[in-house]
């Protein structure tokens, strides 16, 4: 995305202010400083786990920000009004907070929100230019910071020095300190504009980055300042040339003191213990007991546990190693969606290398992505009557960090999305193998015989012949009235399609689940794998199971659970 800077100098007898087309042009200048640093930042990346990611998820959080605020901006395009202050921030916040990746992205998504509720306040007395240097314009500012760094701290499970919250912490305490008036006197109560403000949060901030080393065991051993706290630098930076035209001077690498260290090139492995397996995040709709029981139950489990958001809507972000767990807890607790699942992998040193092959796989539940996840693979979550679209395709592409990646759409709706994901991914340089699944029992049987150690072509080959022998089935409810291949079923009626065609019609779940059985094994089979709804009872696995036992002995049964899925009941047959 690329926006044009339209912050200028302004006379400097009159304090400059962050009003809405200054929060536009800070979410283009913040992207583009991003988009420069972004490699630079994913390199020092070795707090809290070293996957050489923090840059890129910085990036992404606030192209999710810059696209929100854009989308406010185009609803005024064709009106005389334009956006306010209030309504601008609380749109970068909303961005942020639904695009936010990784520890730092998610940190970063809270400190807009703390930010947005300050500047969001007395909307009607605040006034502009002049009138509001007269009540206290860079003040506001201050506090909004200082607002953004403690609902930061609160967020975050377990807050350590050394990180972005104490650069964040810096930042706003600074801002607050040095109030000079107009004509340069300094003083608690003397009032000063957002340009002042912004000027000494950015000093401040680089300070405290610049100690970051001293802080932190594991950035001293490593030789770099915290990469989320450099991260928010450089967004800092893009405030201080929004609000007064003014670019700060970049941060040098391999300058000290108070710039940035030489960017790590390698480590000693041992510089810090192994953590957990998995990062998990999600967004989650709930109230404020459920966030409470959430965190209590995600803390016992794992580590680096942020969540962030309010008014029914979070974010969360927490390392585990029950990817599943994690998600159940989500269940538990309200209804999560665009659920995240990253396995962090072997790394070696200080940076997650990248892995010669990965698997990316769509699935239709929290419970297969729990499944999938432990078996390796990057998960991208289908909401029932949302598939993902193809940027999403490519962020799991990336986030799977590998030469080569072997992509399970596993949904025949989603093969031109995933064929766009694929090209994408191309032209970045990595070579995609998409195999096209066509329900997620397809993907699970792929994903049983995927071999990382195989040649890729024999590997995409051994992948697809099992899908491909794999059929599969799904019990729905019909919506409607409607002529089907099995004839007229009505609204309420179970369907049981079978390889995407209706064959079965019928009015109680189990007994329609044996026909479908019936007809599926007719032809044959040697494994039958049941995927579960969240609301289905256990009991109709185990009556499922006995009736292919029976009639069927040669043929094994394996259940999973799958979560929130659109079929209350998913069969493949192999």
């Amino acid at each position: 995305m690329q926006l044009p800077a339209q912050a200028a100098k302004e006379d400097p007898q009159v304090p400059q202010t962050l009003d809405a087309a200054a929060v536009r042009t800070w979410c283009s200048l913040a992207l583009d400083a991003l988009g420069r640093d972004r490699e630079e930042i994913d390199a020092i990346n070795v707090y809290p786990v070293a996957d050489g990611d923090t840059g890129t998820n910085l990036y992404l959080t606030v192209e999710s920000a810059a696209r929100a605020v854009e989308a406010v901006f185009d609803a005024h395009a064709t009106g005389t009004s334009v956006p306010d202050l209030p309504d601008t921030a609380r749109a970068m916040a909303h961005g942020a907070l639904i695009g936010a990746r990784g520890n730092s992205g998610t940190i970063l998504a809270q400190l807009l929100r703390g930010m947005a509720e300050v500047l969001g306040e007395d909307r009607a007395d605040r006034g502009d230019g002049a009138d509001r240097a007269a009540r206290g314009g860079g003040d506001h500012l201050a506090r909004a910071l200082h607002r953004a760094a403690e609902l930061a701290r609160e967020a975050v499970a377990h807050p350590v020095e050394g990180t972005i919250l104490t650069v964040a912490s810096a930042a706003a305490d600074a801002a607050s300190r040095t109030r000079p008036t107009v004509d340069g006197a300094t003083g608690d109560g003397a009032a000063y504009g957002d340009g002042a403000a912004v000027h000494a949060a950015y000093a401040g901030a680089r300070v405290a980055l610049a100690a970051t080393p001293g802080q932190l065991a594991v950035l001293g051993r490593a030789g770099v300042v915290d990469a989320g706290g450099r991260g928010l630098l450089a967004v800092l930076a893009a405030l201080v040339e929004a609000v007064t035209g003014d670019a700060p001077s970049p941060v040098a690498p391999g300058a000290r003191p108070h710039e940035l260290p030489a960017v790590v090139e390698s480590c000693d492995a041992d510089d810090s213990p192994a953590g957990p397996a998995f990062e998990v995040i999600y967004l989650l709709e709930t109230d404020e007991p459920g966030i409470a029981r959430l965190r209590r139950r995600l803390d016992a489990l794992g580590d680096s546990l942020v969540v962030v958001g309010g008014d029914g809507l979070w974010n969360v972000h927490v390392h585990v190693d029950d990817a599943g767990a994690a998600v159940e807890a989500g269940v538990e607790a309200g209804r999560p969606y665009r659920i995240r699942i990253t396995h962090f992998g072997a790394a070696a040193g200080h940076q997650r290398e990248r892995a010669q092959r990965a698997v990316v796989a769509v699935v239709p539940g929290e419970g297969l992505a729990g499944l999938c996840a432990e078996a390796g693979a990057t998960t991208v979550l289908a909401r029932p009557g949302e598939p993902p679209a193809s940027g999403e395709l490519v962020d799991a592409i990336r986030r799977a960090h590998a030469h080569e990646v072997v992509l399970l759409p596993n949904d025949a709706e989603l093969r031109h999305t995933a064929a766009a994901a694929a090209e994408q991914a191309r032209a970045e340089g990595i070579r995609v193998a998409l195999i096209p699944t066509r329900a997620a029992v397809q993907g699970i049987a792929a994903l049983a015989v995927h071999e990382p150690g195989r040649r890729f072509d024999e590997d995409v080959v051994a992948m697809t012949s099992a899908a491909g022998a794999t059929r599969y089935a799904e019990l729905a409810v019909a919506e409607r009235q409607s002529w089907t291949m099995a004839g007229i079923c009505q609204a309420g009626d179970l369907l049981g399609l079978i390889d995407g065609d209706v064959a079965v019609i019928g009015t109680e779940l189990a007994a329609t689940a044996e026909t479908v059985l019936d007809r599926m094994l007719s032809a044959g089979g040697e494994l039958v794998t049941l995927v579960l709804g969240q609301d289905v009872p256990d009991t109709l696995a185990e009556r499922l199971e006995r009736y292919v036992r029976d009639g069927h002995l040669a043929v094994d049964t394996v259940v999973y659970r799958g979560g929130h899925q659109s079929a209350p009941l998913l069969i493949g047959v192999e």
